[in-house]
């Protein structure tokens, strides 16, 4: 996966105060996407030029990169201009193999929905150097027009989405490629400030700091305590299952996976992160979850789930 455009040949740039800036939006683009793939088991190799100073030299350095790999599918990344406005105009993926249409397709439409842009679609372009000069099946993301304020609103607000859509919908991953469980029992719930079964200073399995994920936690840790079982944001989505590390090791669990839990009582389902090892064999129960995970699902304690792991959060 490359960037678009380079740090001295600049893209489109967008008005002040709240317009985009091309390179730098693609770069963390690029990174985030990279890392999603990686933790689903794919190898990413990631390139932004710094060198080039024309666009001539950009386009061959890019292309020279991309047709230098071993690798299965050339992807770059851009955003669109055209005229500011503070309306949308939407994503698009460009493509000139036939073949990969439909990815492209996808992608623009995943990117579309879980932003809320408007879905240009996939685009046969003939035209353009990084698609008919790389070796290999090739993408261009459009993801969005730096210069149309409700296309930047949307990008700024479901940035992480954004980049989960693109990786989950450019290669997905082979079912045999990473393991997958499956269970169904009973479940609890744990974490957060009035978890009195664990220790004022209890830790978590396999995330040590904060940083780790902070998307799981209270901004602040509850007085009287230090551990990070009770600083867990009990309205957050989140899970602890009895993880066999062989299958799951500790570092794939801390990163941005995910487990579909369905309770078949209610029907309903959602997704949660891993957070913790547990609960003891002796509970009879498969899973602890998260209290406002339980009251999503419309289930107590004891109830029975569904859980799979892992999953593309859709």
């Amino acid at each position: 996966m490359s960037s678009g455009h380079g740090l001295h040949v600049r893209g489109a740039e967008g008005p002040d105060p709240w317009g985009l800036d091309e390179v730098d939006e693609a770069r963390e683009v690029v990174a985030e996407v990279a890392k999603f793939l990686r933790s689903r088991g794919h190898e990413v190799v990631e390139f932004h030029d710094d060198t080039s100073q024309t666009q001539d030299e950009n386009l061959k350095t890019i292309i020279d990169f991309h047709n230098s790999q071993t690798r299965e599918l050339d992807v770059s990344v851009h955003f669109n201009a055209y005229i500011p406005t503070d309306g949308g105009r939407g994503t698009e993926v460009l493509y000139v193999n036939h073949e990969i249409e439909d990815v492209a397709a996808k992608i623009s439409a995943a990117i579309a929905a879980v932003a809320g842009l408007i879905d240009r679609g996939a685009k046969h372009r003939a035209d353009l150097a990084f698609l008919n000069k790389t070796t290999e099946p090739a993408l261009l993301i459009e993801t969005c027009f730096v210069d149309a304020k409700a296309d930047v609103d949307g990008y700024d607000d479901h940035f992480t989405a954004i980049c989960r859509a693109i990786a989950e919908c450019a290669e997905p991953v082979a079912a045999e490629e990473v393991p997958t469980l499956y269970a169904r029992g009973k479940v609890s719930w744990f974490g957060g400030p009035e978890d009195d079964g664990v220790a004022p200073d209890e830790g978590l399995a396999f995330i040590y700091e904060v940083e780790d994920k902070p998307e799981l936690f209270l901004e602040e840790q509850p007085p009287g305590t230090t551990g990070l079982a009770r600083r867990l944001d009990p309205q957050k989505h989140y899970i602890a299952m009895r993880w066999d590390y062989d299958q799951f090791p500790k570092e794939y669990l801390s990163t941005d996976v995910w487990a579909r839990v369905r309770a078949p009582s209610s029907g309903r389902k959602a997704y949660a992160a891993p957070a913790d090892w547990g609960p003891h064999i002796s509970t009879s129960r498969i899973a602890d979850i998260s209290p406002g995970l339980m009251e999503a699902l419309g289930i107590e304690t004891d109830d029975q789930v569904e859980v799979e792991f892992p999953v593309a959060k859709l």
